[in-house]
């Protein structure tokens, strides 16, 4: 008998009514001066309970569920093969520990044990335990390059059954942003670490990602002198293949090291678009000093957003003040003009638009001017429908993929390097940056168009607390397994609206 999902409806009205609690309580109110601190904290003492389990962490349930009904776990119990004997652990058991030990608050391997010590975690996730961190280190040396690129591909099926879901419109453009990004490590035994260009040892990851949902399609680890555009490529080429069947149009970016020129032509042979920054060589340089006043005109740069209200007064710009008065050097911008040229790389065949972005800067120390600077910046394109205007802010848009690395660094601590060698650090980073896709997951699955954006936006640490980090009791009852959540903040409503509609979902 096929088994129908159904939702206890009773936490809708608790919903409601945590609501309106949390809103009277905080409701504008007339104060009279108070004799005592907000804080009083009163009469506090700690218990251990008996046998009520609770964790505090109750939205991982609801991450384990996406991964199970979005069919994530059968794609990687059945395609990436690292174990021989399942000896209690299958594959997906060790690479959802490491994820879930980030959306739990984790930010080291170590923190597994936390998790694993942890028996309402297991109990909630009907675990009877979980791998401790030296065997989920372990497990890290047991990839080759080509389990990666398994491990990778189970991932990215996995969110075209996500981008599957999505209203029509979804991709109707879609932006690959490519880049790469050095990964310090102090550490003095770690394999295939090399010294990148301004000093740091460690470890330099190509980064390509999706920007209109701040996917990660593509990590890959490479030594600290390795240069940016190196072997990039054929990953770029993977992502386009990835994309392509479910964007109206495919458009790449990225800065002056991935120009690669000598793949152009075919990429536009393709149907493939692509706004890329171009060196200022000596060339190209003196193409835009040669154009003449009238084939240049002012650069209104477009406003990234629309102001629904008032114009709010900008503040004192207080650092330009100090630099100012304690007489640095300061470079100050003047004026920006931009213009085109038809132009032919020497590795291409046709004739591309060149976008040029000219910079007047005065070079000042203190109050005065020691000298003014023209500086040009480049953009080659197969984009001619768009205005100049238009390409130097799709181009600039790039620089959102910034946030995306700082994200997957400072607060998902993909880029740690807490192995031995490049590959295992290579697979933990995979492993690690699953947790930043199941937020954008869950984000694109949200019922609430605006809602799932607003989310799709939010900083992962952020998200954290909105959606996962909240108490929740567990219950065990018969063959469920309950998670009852304990507090209310205003993501709730999204967190239960997104889990019956992922319930809804035919297993994977």
């Amino acid at each position: 008998m096929k088994r129908t999902f159904r939702v206890n409806p009773a936490y809708r009205r608790n919903l409601r009514n945590r609501k309106r609690r949390i809103e009277r309580r905080l409701a504008p109110k007339s104060w009279e001066a108070q004799a005592e601190p907000m804080l009083k904290g009163g009469s506090i003492r700690y218990e251990m309970a008996g046998r009520t389990g609770a964790v505090g962490c109750g939205g991982i349930g609801a991450m384990h569920n996406l991964a199970v009904r979005l069919g994530l776990v059968e794609e990687i119990d059945q395609n990436l093969h690292l174990l021989k004997v399942h000896l209690p652990y299958h594959e997906s058991d060790h690479v959802l520990t490491q994820s879930y030990n980030i959306l739990a608050g984790g930010e080291r391997m170590e923190d597994i044990e936390l998790r694993r010590q942890d028996e309402n975690f297991l109990n909630g996730l009907g675990a009877q335990r979980i791998p401790d961190p030296t065997t989920a280190g372990d497990f890290t040396r047991r990839f080759s390059p080509s389990d990666i690129l398994d491990l990778q591909e189970c991932i990215n099926r996995t969110r075209e059954v996500v981008w599957g879901k999505q209203p029509e419109g979804f991709l109707a453009e879609a932006f690959i942003d490519v880049d790469g990004s050095i990964a310090g490590t102090g550490g003095e035994c770690k394999g295939g670490i090399g010294r990148s260009y301004n000093g740091i040892w460690g470890y330099h990851p190509l980064i390509v990602s999706l920007a209109n949902t701040k996917e990660v399609l593509y990590l890959v680890n490479r030594p600290g002198n390795v240069p940016s555009h190196k072997e990039s490529v054929e990953w770029i080429d993977r992502a386009i293949a990835r994309v392509e069947p479910h964007a109206g149009q495919v458009t790449l970016r990225g800065d002056t090291d991935f120009s690669h020129t000598g793949h152009l032509d075919r990429w536009d042979r393709n149907g493939i678009k692509f706004i890329l920054g171009l060196d200022a060589h000596q060339k190209v340089v003196g193409l835009a000093e040669g154009l003449s006043a009238k084939a240049w005109k002012p650069l209104e740069r477009l406003p990234k957003y629309e102001i629904k209200t008032e114009p709010r007064r900008k503040p004192e710009r207080v650092k330009e003040g100090i630099v100012r008065q304690k007489g640095y050097e300061n470079i100050k911008l003047v004026g920006e003009d931009v213009s085109e040229i038809r132009y032919r790389p020497s590795a291409c065949d046709q004739e591309y638009r060149l976008v040029i972005v000219r910079k007047n800067l005065s070079v000042q120390r203190g109050e005065r001017v020691l000298f003014d600077e023209v500086r040009y910046f480049f953009y080659l394109t197969n984009r001619w429908e768009l205005s100049l205007e238009e390409v130097v802010g799709l181009a600039n848009g790039r620089s959102d993929q910034e946030n995306v690395i700082a994200q997957l660094k400072g607060r998902v601590n993909a880029m740690r390097m807490p192995v031995d060698d490049l590959v295992s650090n290579w697979a933990y980073m995979v492993m690690a940056a699953l947790a930043w896709n199941l937020k954008a997951w869950f984000a694109l699955l949200v019922p609430d168009r605006d809602r799932g954006l607003e989310l799709l936006r939010m900083e992962f640490r952020t998200f954290l607390h909105a959606i996962v980090l909240v108490p929740a009791q567990i219950v065990r009852t018969g063959r469920r397994i309950v998670w009852r959540v304990l507090s209310y903040n205003r993501w709730m409503k999204d967190l239960f609206a997104t889990f019956e509609r992922v319930m809804r979902l035919a297993p994977g």
